[in-house]
């Protein structure tokens, strides 16, 4: 019997006891036991857990892993093997990582460094892509440590997580500042995947785990080198520091990273919403908004990481047309004085760069072809920015109609873009009956059910 495993039997329990337990702790079935979620509730000696490279290495947990890698898709990686080569020979190779695991021989390849654009910027920012064969391996590692960490992970972080994502981050802002937390500390760390020190974070798996083999893993995840095009841009021993964006469990491992300033700025009744790295702290006052701001300081300084000089800032929305942006919204004070929730920016840029193509006025498609494609991107844009304001959400339905009207335009043999008597021409109800998303009528329609909803 395993050492975390706890000697007395477990009592027998219903189904659906069971189910919740394993829904409360967000772990799979099939990797964690009943016995093993018990003593994770009761608390181990010395809150470790040992013997664990068995449940990352069996056949059971390596199948699920490979499931998961699989519906994820990704680009290949140094190897060259795509998701279809692995999958055309997939349980011969899922057994030979068996074995290398219980023997200890595995060794993760370096990491395809590829660069790609951040939204609104010049810059491009470094992802690392892993093979299939080592992405397989790290969410086998993910499934058997994240509910020992979940377990401890403080309640205001959402990012990565179980059960939660960026609305419920976005639901606890708006909730702070109607409760009158209107002094924000909009915080920015700079380069925070890539400045991850290597020791400190290990010293913290460390604290939870004391699986040798396990450990190894998620050191050699962190210390498996970088290759750009055909050369090894950093050698394992010139890697102090960083975990790969791009990784399976790189973003478990930035969470547990920042988890003692999730409990530190809890202690001290700092009121932080946390999404990875991108967080705001939310204070009654300007002077607590400025003690949040040192405190942050000098942890950042203590954990080797670097708050960006530009971007960290202090805020007082009780101004006029003030404003912080937190996971793709901008949160804003109109000059009436009411706190609208408007789209950041960069994300409004990256919707009309990515539509902007697609309805050139020269364009050859018929119209109900591009309205079908441009439905495709504009549902799935509204299912999160849903809540942005009304008048936002209407002033780019006008500019994409804009848009089609003048290939409309073109092709009546008329120069310039969409406007005046084209709007008697093609009227809105034209668009209405091609079939156009309109994100006005969406977002009424959501609140309408909400409504109801409400009512019943």
């Amino acid at each position: 019997m395993n050492r975390e495993e706890p000697s007395a039997p477990v009592p027998e329990r219903d189904k659906q006891a069971e189910e919740d337990l394993w829904q409360r702790h967000k772990a799979e079935r099939g990797v964690w036991t009943e016995p093993m979620l018990v003593a994770l509730e009761r608390g181990l000696k010395g809150n470790k857990w040992f013997s664990l490279i068995d449940k990352v290495s069996t056949e059971r947990t390596l199948q699920l892993a490979w499931e998961k890698v699989r519906s994820n898709a990704g680009a290949c990686g140094v190897d060259g093997i795509t998701i279809g080569r692995f999958e055309q020979d997939s349980q011969n190779r899922l057994l030979a990582v068996n074995e290398q695991l219980r023997k200890g021989t595995y060794q993760p390849k370096p990491v395809k460094r590829v660069w790609i654009d951040k939204p609104g910027s010049v810059e491009k920012r470094p992802l690392g892509i892993p093979t299939v064969t080592d992405r397989v391996v790290q969410a086998a590692v993910r499934m058997v440590i994240e509910p020992i960490f979940e377990n401890r992970f403080a309640e205001h972080s959402y990012g990565f997580r179980p059960g939660r994502d960026c609305k419920d981050a976005l639901r606890r802002v708006e909730e702070l500042l109607r409760a009158g937390r209107t002094h924000i500390v909009d915080v920015d760390i700079k380069g925070y995947f890539d400045s991850i020190p290597h020791d400190r974070l290990l010293a913290l798996v460390r604290e939870r785990i004391a699986d040798g083999r396990v450990l190894g893993l998620v050191e050699g995840f962190l210390k498996q080198g970088v290759m750009e095009g055909t050369e090894l841009a950093k050698a394992v021993e010139d890697m102090p520091q960083g975990t790969p964006q791009g990784g399976v469990i790189s973003p478990l491992l930035a969470n547990i990273y920042l988890d003692p300033l999730d409990w530190l700025m809890a202690g001290l009744g700092f009121e932080m919403v946390r999404y990875a790295d991108d967080m705001v702290v939310l204070c009654r006052s300007q002077e607590e908004a400025q003690a949040a701001l040192e405190k942050l300081r000098e942890w950042m300084s203590g954990a080797g990481l670097t708050l960006h000089p530009d971007k960290t800032r202090a805020v007082d929305m009780n101004q006029a047309d003030s404003h912080f942006d937190f996971l793709g919204y901008r949160f804003q004070r109109s000059r009436r004085g009411r706190m609208m929730r408007l789209v950041r920016p960069k994300s409004l840029r990256k919707l009309r760069e990515s539509i902007k193509p697609r309805t050139h006025r020269t364009s050859g498609r018929s119209m109900k072809a591009i309205v079908a494609d441009l439905n495709r991107t504009l549902s799935g844009w509204f299912g999160y920015f849903k809540h942005a304001s009304a008048s936002e959400l209407s002033g780019i339905d006008g500019w994409i109609r804009m848009r089609l009207r003048s290939i409309l335009r073109k092709r009546r043999g008329l120069k310039g873009r969409g406007r005046g008597s084209d709007h008697q021409r093609w009227p809105n109800r034209y668009f209405t009956k091609l079939g156009l998303f309109c994100l006005l009528d969406a977002r009424e329609s959501t609140y309408a059910s909400l409504r109801n909803g409400a009512n019943h």
